[in-house]
């Protein structure tokens, strides 16, 4: 068996070196930050001790033969149902948000499968890229790549008996870039048409198209976001 001694410091250094990454993603408002990835780094250390030595009292009976890498395995798989739970899809801005703090737990995972199975120069190399990549590729991605430009949209809201065809007449009479239009009912009962276009529209467009919308029956309001702006614009 493990001596206890040689347990804490895996546990510790899986704790510890978690912490380094999860410090990095909390610093930013990740959903994910310090103590998640500090948890996940803890609980896949001691998944591999377990599943490495926790078993020493039955291993040299007859007819057991047990394989140490199938918990590890476990480990790497099962993490992904909590880096799901970190993605999400920020309909306003139609974009996925949280994939790179999935992938921060999941390598955090290997993190402490590292630490928790004795490799700490593999894991303390591991984290040394992992914060690498996270912290300091971000700022030279966004300058070679640059920030990707928000897609313009706008809102018209129905009182529920202007017909949806209405709509999709009148924009397509300013000939602006639509993508899609999508249909949703609001609370108040009432429906809800959102445009959305697959490039920058000058605000001046968008406003005549706003005003050409509320010139149609039971349109309620429409407001529209220009692309690179946050102030949101409303016309009543």
């Amino acid at each position: 068996m493990i001596p206890t001694l040689d347990i804490l410091l895996r546990l510790a250094t899986a704790a510890a070196l978690s912490g380094i990454i999860g410090a990095n993603r909390g610093r930013l408002e990740w959903t994910a930050g310090l103590r998640t990835h500090m948890l996940v780094g803890v609980g896949a250390a001691l998944a591999i001790i377990v599943s490495a030595f926790g078993f020493a009292d039955v291993v040299d009976q007859p007819h057991v033969v047990l394989d140490p890498s199938r918990i590890a395995a476990q480990v790497i798989s099962g993490i992904g149902f909590l880096g799901a739970g970190t993605i999400l899809f920020v309909e306003r801005d139609q974009v996925v948000r949280g994939l790179t703090t999935a992938a921060s737990l999941w390598a955090v995972a290997t993190v402490g499968l590292a630490a928790g199975g004795g490799l700490y120069v593999g894991a303390v190399m591991a984290t040394a890229l992992i914060w690498v990549i996270l912290a300091v590729l971000k700022p030279l991605e966004r300058r070679l790549v640059g920030k990707k430009a928000r897609r313009p949209r706008l809102i018209a809201r129905l009182d529920g008996t202007t017909p949806l065809a209405a709509c999709e007449r009148t924009v397509a009479g300013y000939h602006l870039p639509v993508v899609r239009m999508v249909l949703r009912r609001d609370p108040d009962g009432g429906d809800a048409v959102t445009i959305i276009f697959d490039r920058p529209v000058r605000p001046d467009r968008l406003a005549e198209l706003a005003d050409g919308l509320r010139g149609l029956d039971a349109v309620r309001s429409v407001e529209y976001e220009v692309f690179d702006q946050a102030e949101l614009f409303r016309r009543e």
